[in-house]
């Protein structure tokens, strides 16, 4: 849909510039169009237009100057270095700086394929029409996002809930071992990938769910993806005492039948999914908890195994429970999607604003740049090593009129890390010979200018739709959008390009990019220490509301409110750190961080969470049937315990206490499926503060 709109607003565009301006006004405002598109992604209403609109205010000044200077290489080049300095540092403001960075970067390397014109469309003319395309373009864009806010309500929960689903299915996949499977290969790494990637799905989507949920068919939707929240909580936590059971050959049927009825849930979850998409109305579901109760009972005291540990028909029910509460979430959620019932409206509008990302923008993450570790400012001197290597590359080329093609590569293949750029230089290349081939064979048909306009436009709302999922397509297509585009600039003056010339120059572009990776580094190891640092800060206030005693007394959803923002940070801290440690595979072995130690970070960080939702879940969902005044101790205690061990100085003070083994007090475990759940609380407690222990071991290790 967001492609959709970039190619209909360049096409309305690119076709009233033609027919008040002529074919040239046409192609500079085109030329705004493309540099503003990066910017349009779907987003809350409120804001929208200023999240565009920095692109306009650093786009044209950029395009004019480069239009003043084209003749004079040194001033230009003199222009070019700090431009790139400037436009890569809004990095800085993270997922929303890319885009404005890609911009500003447009602005310059597509006024360079402008030509030098002796005649009235000169540099003042030409960027006014660039400024009427980009202004024209945020406003189309702008109305266009809140015409499609309803549709992207929709799309954006049902991709949340096929993301879901899968995760679902990778969770399954873990119960039992595949007899298939290398020796020592783990599902681990997928599963933490996944859980990473799907963060920041669910920080998308939330931030459009959540605005303004004031009509009906709003709150269903809001209701839905809080719901969404929990299935993703009761998931975490089903991994529980799994490791435990597969050493049992006699639970392995339960666990079998646990994965099957997983999948056959995440099979829900999809049709769910489509039914959004498509309009329809899912089959009505109903939880399996009921017959989840029928497994195997053992005592009904289990008395606990030789080891300590509870039996093993016990850690089976208890993960048969797990399993239920996701059944349980996910009836609601189906209820809530057929409309037979209703969402908590007090959750949802607490939520509006608290859980959305800012959509102004602060001159904060500028002013904490300036320090010679900071990635962002090593990036920033890094391309404009890169921009000014090129340019004076492309001045000795003997086809030197095709110079901006160079810098463009560059611009689009050099990223912040080396894993990004090389994923990028590979599509790259492929994208440019594939697209290359097109544009030659277009040329090579003399295509009237009218069809080349429209292939233009889809070129461009392909180049868009696909540019954060599968950037090969984009590569081809937007080969075709900016050769097709150089061509009508140049169509008075040149009818055609050499397809050789190009290929060359993005060879060339991409290995620069690539050299220039290795200039300045900011190596995923020098990061870590900060991550983990925030992972663990994370951490330790889950672990506190999650424990919080009062939550079981308090009338009011406040405490509830609090838990979700830390939860949120915790699973936000750990993406940061498994996409880090994803980075950092393709980086020099000899400059890696210690993998071993951290995955098994990772993993423990993961296993706290589940843990921690485990005994929240029971706080608030058992509450009626917990005996507090047994709890309270324990739960305060526990609280101190992971707080002093997760506020350790991993640097200064030594080595800590060897992690202690799970708690081996013998327990009496009651059924989880009955009323009483306190001992099971008491367990989660000592293993969640055993977990940190580890947890903070491993962290030791990492950072020393």
């Amino acid at each position: 849909m967001s492609g959709m709109t970039a190619a209909a607003g360049l096409l309305l565009i690119s076709v009233g510039s033609r027919w008040f301006l002529g074919s040239f006004a046409a192609a500079a405002a085109s030329i705004g169009v493309i540099v503003v598109v990066p910017t349009d992604q779907p987003a809350p209403r409120a804001g929208k237009f200023w999240q565009m609109f920095p692109a306009v205010l650093i786009g044209v000044p950029l395009f004019f100057g480069v239009r003043m200077l084209h003749a004079d290489p040194w001033h230009l080049f003199l222009l070019l270095v700090p431009a790139t300095f400037v436009a890569f540092l809004c990095a800085a403001w993270g997922r929303r700086g890319l885009p404005l960075s890609m911009s500003a970067m447009f602005a310059v390397v597509f006024a360079l394929a402008v030509p030098v014109r002796a005649e009235s469309a000169d540099a003042l003319a030409g960027t006014g029409y660039f400024a009427a395309g980009a202004i024209g373009y945020a406003c189309f864009a702008t109305l266009a996002n809140h015409a499609l806010n309803r549709r992207y309500r929709v799309q954006l929960l049902a991709d949340a809930i096929l993301s879901m689903a899968s995760l679902m299915r990778i969770q399954a996949g873990q119960f039992v071992a595949d007899p298939h499977a290398a020796p020592g290969a783990s599902p681990i790494g997928r599963l933490l990938r996944e859980q990473a990637a799907l963060a920041d799905q669910l920080q998308i989507a939330r931030n459009v769910l959540l605005e303004s949920p004031r009509t009906r068919r709003r709150q269903r939707l809001a209701g839905m993806f809080l719901r969404l929240l929990e299935v993703r909580d009761q998931l975490l936590a089903c991994e529980l005492d799994v490791d435990l059971l597969r050493p049992h050959p006699d639970q392995i049927p339960v666990l079998e039948a646990l994965q099957l009825m997983l999948a056959a849930h995440a099979g829900h979850m999809e049709a769910i999914a489509d039914a959004l998409l498509t309009g329809g109305t899912a089959e009505r579901f109903k939880s399996a908890r009921a017959a989840l109760e029928t497994l195997p009972r053992g005592p009904a005291e289990a008395p606990p195994a030789a080891d300590g540990l509870p039996s093993a028909d016990m850690l089976a029910r208890g993960v048969a429970a797990r399993v239920g509460n996701i059944s349980n979430e996910i009836a609601d959620l189906s209820a809530l999607a057929r409309g037979e019932s209703e969402p908590e409206l007090a959750v949802i509008r607490a939520s509006w604003q608290m859980f959305i990302s800012p959509t102004s923008w602060s001159w904060q993450p500028i002013g904490g740049l300036w320090r010679w570790d900071a990635p962002p400012l090593r990036h920033a001197i890094r391309a404009s090593l890169a921009i000014a290597t090129a340019f004076g590359i492309s001045r000795i080329l003997p086809w030197g009129t095709h110079a901006y093609w160079i810098l463009l590569t560059i611009v689009v293949v050099l990223r912040g890390s080396l894993a990004q750029t090389l994923e990028r230089r590979n599509s790259r290349v492929a994208g440019t010979l594939v697209g290359s081939v097109i544009a030659t064979a277009l040329l090579a048909a003399e295509a009237p200018q009218a069809v080349l306009t429209l292939i233009i436009t889809l070129a461009q709302g392909v180049a868009h739709a696909f540019a954060v999922k599968r950037y090969l397509v984009t590569a081809v297509a937007a080969t075709v959008l900016a050769l097709l585009q150089a061509h009508l600039l140049n169509a008075d003056l040149s009818p055609a390009f050499g397809a050789f010339e190009r290929i060359a120059d993005t060879f060339i572009g991409v290995g620069l990019a690539w050299a220039f990776c290795y200039v300045l580094p900011a190596w995923e190891r020098t990061q870590i220490p900060a991550l983990i640092a925030r992972t663990l800060e994370a951490q330790a206030r889950h672990a506190h509301l999650s424990l919080e005693l009062g939550q079981l007394t308090d009338v009011d959803n406040r405490p509830e409110l609090q838990w979700r923002l830390a939860r949120r940070e915790a699973y936000d801290s750990l993406s940061a750190l498994v996409m880090a440690a994803q980075r950092s595979l393709s980086e020099p072995r000899a400059v890696r961080p210690p993998l071993e130690p951290l995955s098994r970070l990772l993993a423990h960080s993961y296993q706290l969470l589940a843990q921690l939702t485990a005994v929240k879940t029971m706080l608030l969902m058992r509450r009626g049937h917990l005996d507090v005044q047994r709890l309270t101790a324990p739960l305060q205690a526990a609280i101190t315990d992971i707080d002093a061990v997760l506020s350790r100085d991993l640097l200064h003070a030594g080595d800590p206490e060897a992690p202690r083994a799970a708690s081996t007090e013998p327990l009496a475990l009651p059924d989880p499926f009955g009323v009483e759940v306190t001992p099971w609380l008491l367990r989660r407690l000592h293993l969640a503060t055993d977990l940190a222990l580890r947890l903070v071991d491993d962290a030791r290790r990492v950072v020393q």
